[in-house]
């Protein structure tokens, strides 16, 4: 039996799920750091607003091609009027962010563990059990790894048996995620003292001395605040599997509104709970804020919000991950094989695939030097997650430009052009502050350069003129 088509509230639990996750335990923490209140307030408005052109981007095209149903590679490949060369550009957009997920999926299941650990202090232990090669093996990290293993494998197995299971314990993880921090807002209300945050606004000196004034500590906070929002793009990625592209457009944007209102409010909840300086030196400040209000359990019960909060996370990444190389495969852009799909209507070959990928990444729980090596390649992948958000406002870009789909429309192709611009603007802005060093830029770059030396290989001869449905290349297993 196939899949059936999602609808708004599964989609919208897709985008708050994925975008809301482990981030948001620190970043009250974050932000105070070397900004003061006025500045995080700007930083959210200006952030949301930024992210909120993307957001309108992606509902617009949703609606306005909904021929194009594989997200931002699909909008890639469109922008080409030359077939080869947009098979290219779609091809670098599935290469960047297909290779950005192998490590972005570990990077949220070792935080899963983390949480875990709560609970287990095995996975703390650092008794060495035997050496290999150049490193020795820890008790809790080899406890770890298996665990995260297990924890990758098993969320694999969940989405082979069916994506519809999978949507609803998705649903069902962002759901109550969405009520706890509901209730932790409602809660900190009643223990909220203005006092506690200090000046509203006030210069601040870092540690080297320097003196940053409104708008340096705006900018610092929005490089925090922008990484709150990757995941914006969930619902336009699985915009294939939604039972209507306006329901895509609905939950982008109702997922954006419901996630930014949830940052807000525990930011600055947190930071009215807790002293100025307890929250700067605060290294879980969720706890913290809650722990002041009902006392010990607070520990307990965030631990337990974060570990539901990462269910939903863990199942919106993994199928993030393997649903781009699955389009591509039904559009001719990557290997058939990618596009097999069981008799649930899983995309088992693209699930299998990504999460053996992935699974080489959960090896950098053991050892400290691969771990390195990991941390480098999530900075590289920044590039490859970002790019395809400038590349769909500039394809929304030449729709307004060539009035295509806006024939007696003149209102809304200007208001769409200038969303367009805001949104490829804001875009060129978070590229810039993501590879801000020349080295983070040029691997980025190498990234891409490897998937074209591979397009070749991995890409068939000709393209199917339409692309075959999952039951037609349905196998069982």
């Amino acid at each position: 039996m196939s899949s059936q088509k999602w609808g708004f509230w599964l989609l919208t639990a897709f985008v708050v799920g994925n975008m809301v996750g482990s981030g948001i335990f620190m970043l009250p923490n974050t932000l105070v750091q070397a900004s003061s209140p006025l500045a995080v307030l700007l930083a959210w408005l200006l952030t949301g607003f930024g992210v909120l052109m993307i957001a309108l981007v992606f509902g617009n095209l949703s609606v306005r091609r909904p021929d194009l149903t594989a997200g931002p590679q699909s909008y890639a490949r469109a922008m080409f009027d030359n077939p080869r060369a947009g098979k290219i550009a779609g091809f670098s957009m599935v290469w960047g962010y297909w290779v950005a997920n192998w490590a972005g999926n570990v990077a949220v299941i070792t935080t899963f563990a983390g949480y875990l650990s709560a609970f287990f202090p095995i996975m703390q232990d650092k008794t060495v059990l035997f050496s290999l090669f150049s490193f020795q093996v820890e008790k809790g990290k080899l406890t770890t790894f298996l665990v995260c293993t297990a924890l990758l494998w098993g969320f694999h197995t969940l989405l082979v048996r069916g994506l519809n299971g999978a949507g609803k314990l998705n649903f069902l993880s962002t759901a109550t995620k969405v009520l706890g921090f509901v209730l932790f807002i409602g809660v900190c209300l009643f223990a909220f003292n203005a006092a506690n945050m200090g000046d509203f606004y006030t210069p601040i000196t870092d540690d080297q001395g320097v003196i940053h004034g409104l708008p340096s500590q705006v900018n610092m906070a929005m490089l925090a605040t922008l990484w709150a929002f990757i995941g914006i793009e969930s619902a336009v990625v699985l915009s294939g599997r939604a039972r209507s592209q306006r329901d895509v457009r609905s939950a982008t944007i109702a997922g954006l509104l419901i996630s930014l209102v949830l940052y807000m409010g525990i930011t600055f909840l947190t930071m009215g709970v807790l002293p100025l300086e307890q929250l700067r030196e605060s290294d879980k400040p969720l706890v913290d804020a809650l722990s002041q209000v009902i006392g010990s359990t607070g520990g307990t019960v965030m631990a337990v919000l974060a570990i539901v909060s990462l269910i939903g996370s863990t199942i919106g990444w993994l199928l993030i991950g393997s649903e781009p190389p699955f389009q591509a495969a039904r559009a001719g852009m990557f290997p058939a094989s990618f596009a097999k799909v069981n008799a649930s209507g899983s995309p088992v070959r693209s699930l299998t695939v990504t999460n053996l990928m992935s699974q080489l990444f959960i090896f950098s729980t053991i050892s400290g030097t691969i771990a390195e090596a990991y941390h480098f390649v999530i900075t590289v992948a920044t590039l490859a997650i970002l790019l395809p958000y400038l590349a769909s406002a500039v394809f929304q870009l030449k729709l307004v430009t060539v009035g295509e789909t806006y024939e007696r429309q003149p209102v809304a192709r200007l208001f769409d052009g200038v969303v367009a611009v805001l949104a490829a603007l804001f875009s060129l802005w978070v590229i810039k502050t993501g590879t801000a060093d020349m080295k983070t830029l040029l691997f980025g770059l190498a990234l891409y350069a490897v998937g074209l030396l591979l397009y070749p290989v991995m890409t068939p001869r000709q393209t199917a003129a339409a692309a075959p449905s999952p039951q037609a290349d349905s196998e069982r297993h």
